[in-house]
């Protein structure tokens, strides 16, 4: 297996009393937690974690969390990313390095890199909920945008372990090559991909079988990966030299070299896929790639040793965790420029941000009646467009319309509708979940062609967003043997 060591905070000093920076000296002779720190480093993990962002917290609503695991603590930092500063404090397993967020659930996962397990993490409590045993020294957490599955890497067993979320037990165990460490799903759900550390390969695992189905030889010690938003290319850094490897996951191959600097660790892409973010703990930095030139337009300077960065679902931050600063960058995607950083951490490795609210919904059922109303002089059918709220959320605005026969028109309209032509357009203003309003208008029979008789009414528009499109119209239809004689469901 190749050797390596970076040192980073809190390593201190071999034994004959000089600070470790690159030199290789065997794991067991450090006398502190940075012993066991370094044992990960040395053996080119230095892609100790994901920075999964799942929220937007350059927007964040208050009290919108971020979890960040702190190695030197062996706890999870919550930070209120309205404000970014830490709020509280989570004790988990021994060296927790790796978080992820589960996107159905929003439960955070925590690899324990010394214990052997995984901590979830109920977000509403902020308290562990349970704990998962997998493999020895576990790394890297991904999920599958369904949630359902959890991707983990052992490091020292060359094997990820699979959790069943529904669970929260080891459903299979899949051998990869030596020193397995960064992990990444594609968006499709149906591969994961594991860079081998010891061996500059990269494991494709097909996630409907759990097995490996292409090996992909890559640079010098891979550690981190990403894969694009449209799926197509995967980059992985190459922690053992200068480089980053483009994959093209239609065929697993490399399909491009690019020189990004000395010590590349993380790597993420924007959401539209059109940049790059990978850092450089060798040069304290933050490299953007252009992926259409594949090549880097921007460096940005961050903190001590950064160790992974991730992009906000909006793309206007990117996260940086330094590991040695015990800070985190907090990048303008625009200016490419530090706009924060924020501080209290105890060599932080993995973030991981609590999805946002979902946004507000509220069902709109659209409904239809029809009756006829018959005087001596002006016989008519009475028309009833109503807008039930089905919920979850309170309706603030709708609008319905009416589609009226040719040659119709509509009288005795209420407050909020008006006509034009053939269509009755009516305004509703705030309704209640599980509450209805009514707009009722007439259509003078003498102008209806005899006959059916068909009205339709449907929804334009409402606040929030319609949960369920499939009840936004209704129909009637009415048999008019003459003026005098009308039936109505």
């Amino acid at each position: 297996m190749k050797v390596r060591r970076i040192c980073l905070a809190g390593c201190g000093v071999d034994e004959g009393g000089s600070p470790l920076r690159s030199a290789p000296t065997r794991p067991g002779r450090l006398p502190s937690w940075g012993r066991r720190l370094v044992s990960v480093v040395a053996s080119g993990a230095l892609a100790l974690t994901g920075v999964a962002v799942l929220s937007e917290p350059a927007h964040a609503v208050a009290g919108a969390k971020a979890y960040v695991s702190n190695f030197g603590g062996d706890t999870v930092s919550v930070v209120d990313t309205s404000t970014n500063t830490v709020t509280g404090s989570i004790n988990v397993g021994s060296n927790p390095l790796g978080v992820a967020v589960n996107p159905a659930s929003a439960q955070a996962y925590v690899a324990n890199f010394d214990d052997g397990t995984v901590s979830v993490l109920d977000t509403a409590t902020d308290t562990v909920t349970a704990t998962v045993s997998v493999g020895s020294n576990p790394l890297t957490v991904a999920f599958t945008p369904s949630g359902t599955r959890a991707y983990v890497t052992n490091l020292s067993d060359g094997t990820v372990s699979v959790i069943a979320s529904a669970t929260n037990t080891v459903s299979a165990t899949v051998a990869v090559g030596n020193d397995p460490n960064g992990a990444a799903v594609n968006p499709a759900g149906t591969t994961a991909y594991v860079t081998n550390n010891g061996d500059d390969t990269v494991s494709v695992i097909s996630t409907a079988t759990n097995t490996v189905t292409a090996t992909v030889p890559v640079g010098d010690q891979p550690s981190g990966i990403a894969v694009s938003p449209s799926g197509t290319s995967a980059y992985v850094t190459n922690n053992g030299g200068t480089t980053v490897s483009v994959i093209d996951t239609a065929t697993n191959t490399v399909t491009a070299t690019l020189g990004v600097g000395t010590s590349p660790n993380g790597v993420a892409f924007n959401p539209s896929g059109t940049r790059a973010y990978v850092t450089d703990a060798g040069s304290d930095d933050v490299k953007v790639i252009d992926t259409a030139a594949n090549a880097v337009i921007a460096t940005v300077p961050v903190g001590d040793s950064p160790a992974k960065v991730e992009v906000n679902p909006s793309g206007t931050t990117a996260y940086a965790t330094n590991q040695s600063g015990d800070t985190i960058s907090v990048i303008d995607t625009g200016s490419n420029t530090v706009m924060t950083t924020v501080s209290g951490f105890n060599s932080p490795y993995g973030i991981a941000f609590k999805p946002a609210s979902p946004p507000a919904a509220a069902d709109i059922d659209v409904n239809l009646t029809a009756q006829p109303h018959l005087g001596l002089v002006v016989p008519y059918l009475s028309y009833t467009l109503t807008a039930h709220n089905t919920g979850p959320s309170a309706v603030t605005s709708a609008t319905l319309t009416a589609k009226l026969p040719p040659g119709a028109a509509a009288t005795n309209l209420p407050a909020g509708c008006t006509a034009a032509a053939t269509t009755v357009t009516c305004s509703y203003g705030a309704i209640a979940d599980n509450a209805s309003v009514n707009k009722t208008f007439r259509v003078p029979l003498h102008l209806l062609t005899l006959g059916k008789v068909k009205v339709t009414g449907a929804r334009t528009t409402s606040a929030p967003t319609d949960s369920n499109p499939a009840n936004d119209s209704a129909s009637v239809t009415c048999t008019a043997l003459s003026v005098i004689l009308v039936t109505c469901p």
